[in-house]
């Protein structure tokens, strides 16, 4: 089972390095029969101005075969990284994505935990929070505030009971992935997702002895407990207030489409 890493990164020159050693040096998950799946990193540097695209180059020619770098010439966001990595993730024909920050914030131990219920068989994708009992950085009291309205206006649009949607560790299998059409180039990114994967209908066998019938079944949501480490905005944290309200917007955009059917392979 081959698992892509995908890392957008903008201007994370002195913090790259040691974000992607570290995941690399984390115990790989394992798959369903317990074998350490196959990882591989697709980085997409979003036209950084801080030296970050040399020490992407770096990192590639250090670990070949295991990070792929891709590059914007010019800054384009964070959910746009992320579509560049994750149409170079599918086509690199791999099983399941999660995503990850190159900020050191999330701790790559706990993708063993994000992606058991995808290996397991009962997900499809997986949202993680920073709000059910692991350990995180105490900080900023609005954004917190802020988050959960966020999250209440999603839950209420998606019919889902999730507790932290802004949180970036998420995972999906490459069936979910493929129905993805990314369209917010910013942070954005976030509530668009969740929404897609809430309104996404995956093909599904009826049940019966007779011929193979198909239907079609909502994706299987599942949330999990992830650690943090936020930043200040001293450190680099970059999220402004705007892009609460573009949040929220997002939110009644995707939230208010038609369910979004997959067409069977």
């Amino acid at each position: 089972m081959k698992l892509a890493i995908l890392i957008p990164v903008y201007n994370e020159r002195l913090l790259l390095a040691a974000a992607v050693e570290r995941l690399l040096s984390t115990a790989v998950p394992a798959d369903s029969h317990g074998n350490p799946m196959h990882r591989v990193v697709h980085l997409t540097d979003d036209g950084s101005t801080d030296g970050t695209a040399d020490v992407a180059a770096a990192l590639a020619q250090l670990h070949p075969g295991v990070v792929f770098v891709h590059r914007h010439p010019v800054n384009r966001g964070k959910g746009a990284a992320i579509a560049t990595s994750l149409r170079a993730a599918l086509a690199d024909e791999a099983d399941v994505l999660v995503i990850h920050d190159a900020d050191l914030e999330y701790d790559p131990a706990d993708h063993e935990r994000l992606l058991r219920p995808i290996v397991d068989g009962r997900a499809d994708a997986v949202i993680g929070s920073r709000f059910l009992g692991e350990t995180h950085r105490v900080l900023y009291f609005w954004h917190y505030q802020a988050n959960r309205l966020i999250t209440l206006a999603c839950n209420v649009l998606s019919n889902l009971n999730l507790s932290d949607i802004e949180c970036c560790l998420k995972a999906f299998t490459a069936e979910a992935a493929r129905t993805l059409t990314l369209e917010e180039h910013g942070f954005g990114i976030e509530p668009e997702l969740v929404m897609k994967l809430a309104r996404l209908r995956l093909p599904a066998e009826l049940p019966g002895g007779g011929p193979k019938q198909m239907t079609h079944r909502r994706a299987r949501i599942y949330e999990v407990a992830v650690s943090y480490a936020g930043r200040t905005y001293a450190e680099g944290k970059k999220i402004r207030w705007t892009d609460g309200v573009r949040a929220l917007v997002c939110i009644l955009r995707y939230g208010l489409r038609p369910p979004l059917v997959a067409e069977p392979r």
